[in-house]
């Protein structure tokens, strides 16, 4: 109980919250356990950490394209000498075609090798050689994302791969400046070098884009976005899902899978199709001998091409026929139009002199029934004389 009592409080509280962690034994303080060293720094490599040098030889050996022959062995000095800095030695085989790369005696770095595996690399994908040589630091990755196996159409192919460069490669030049790395769009390859954290953002473009699943624009935004929100120390450590824009899918018109029928199920297999033997005895062409077969095939064969050459002959003499001429109408037909005009005429002269005598009826006037005076008697006369 005394020796209960005498454990300072500090102690007794350090040991009830190691006893809430469930650590063991061997839960000490580490010296890297330091809030004032940065775990993702990268340091340089120092020739002194492996004064020993390899005790093996690696090489690595990658083809290039006959079209890069000429401008490798114009810049293959400068390569060499590049190399030459972290004691790896580099051979050009024209004959071949390949780019070896190699460590020496005098290598000391162990992960320079792969580096240069990776310069070889970006040369055969046609990327500069000032710019490649930049792999060789410790800070610069590089990334070459295959994007052939993507899509099986060419021309949707060439499409996209269009759209991720976009108008005047603008597009490429803004996620160059946000991404802060170099990318380079040459056939079926899209080659990238920088940052990891860059090289994980291209990455993802560069899928969502020949993929089609998000357009290389939205992608730009978005980035645009975290960057400024990247320069605001307080919304450092917060969540930016609510300042990041949404995009909305449009409706575009699909093709309509036509849905399968469900035959009804069955238990029992279907039934077994007829052979070629089975079909042969049928006809009974299974015992004919082999030249009456070979004579059947032969007619067979003639009446398909008699067919088809007369079908062909009609197709071309289509064009030469003569073009339908108006016909002109018979004799009876005109008869009996004849007859139907001449029977309208009669019913219209009838009517015409029903109507007149209608009028007559009705414009009787008194005074010619009346007796005229002794004027018009004397005219009478005179008239007779």
């Amino acid at each position: 109980m005394e020796d209960e009592m005498n454990v300072p409080i500090g102690l007794e509280e350090e040991g009830e919250v190691r006893k809430g962690k469930h650590k063991g034994k061997h839960d000490k303080p580490k010296p890297w356990d330091d809030e004032s060293i940065d775990h993702w720094k990268v340091d340089k490599f120092d020739p002194s950490w492996n004064e020993g040098g390899l005790l093996e030889a690696t090489s690595f050996s990658t083809l290039f394209p006959k079209y890069r022959e000429k401008y490798l062995q114009q810049i293959w000095p400068v390569v060499k000498g590049a190399l030459k800095q972290y004691g790896v030695s580099c051979v050009l085989n024209l004959v071949e075609g390949t780019m070896t790369v190699s460590t020496t005696l005098k290598t000391r770095d162990p992960y320079i090798i792969v580096k240069a595996r990776d310069l070889i690399k970006l040369l055969s994908r046609s990327v500069p050689a000032t710019q490649a040589i930049k792999v060789l630091d410790d800070e610069m990755q590089c990334d070459i994302i295959k994007i052939n196996g993507l899509v099986r159409h060419k021309e949707r192919f060439v499409k996209r791969r269009q759209r991720l460069l976009g108008a005047d490669s603008s597009t490429l030049k803004a996620l160059e400046i946000l991404t802060n790395c170099y990318i380079l769009v040459h056939g079926n390859t899209v080659s990238a070098m920088g940052s990891f954290k860059g090289l994980k953002q291209v990455r993802r473009v560069v899928e969502d884009c020949m993929m089609n699943k998000d357009h290389p624009l939205y992608h730009v935004k978005n980035l645009m976005v975290k960057r400024e929100l990247a320069k605001i120390p307080h919304l450092a450590q917060e969540n930016w899902d609510r300042f990041l824009p949404k995009f909305k899918k449009k409706n575009v018109q699909q093709k309509k899978v036509k849905a399968k029928e469900k035959k009804p199920y069955t238990p029992f297999p279907p039934p077994q199709q007829p052979s070629k033997i089975d079909l042969q005895l049928e006809t009974g062409e299974y015992f004919l001998s082999d030249k009456k077969k070979s004579t059947k095939k032969w007619q067979e064969r003639q009446e398909q091409q008699s067919e088809k050459a007369a079908e062909n002959k009609r197709k071309r003499e289509a064009a030469f026929l003569p073009p339908l001429e108006p016909t002109k109408l018979d004799s009876n037909k005109s008869e009996d139009g004849k007859d139907d005009v001449t029977a309208v005429v009669k019913s219209l002269k009838k009517k015409a002199k029903e109507l007149g005598a209608q009028k007559a009826v009705d414009n009787i006037r008194a005074e010619d029934y009346i007796a005229a005076p002794a004027e018009s008697s004397k005219r009478k006369k005179s008239r007779q004389s």
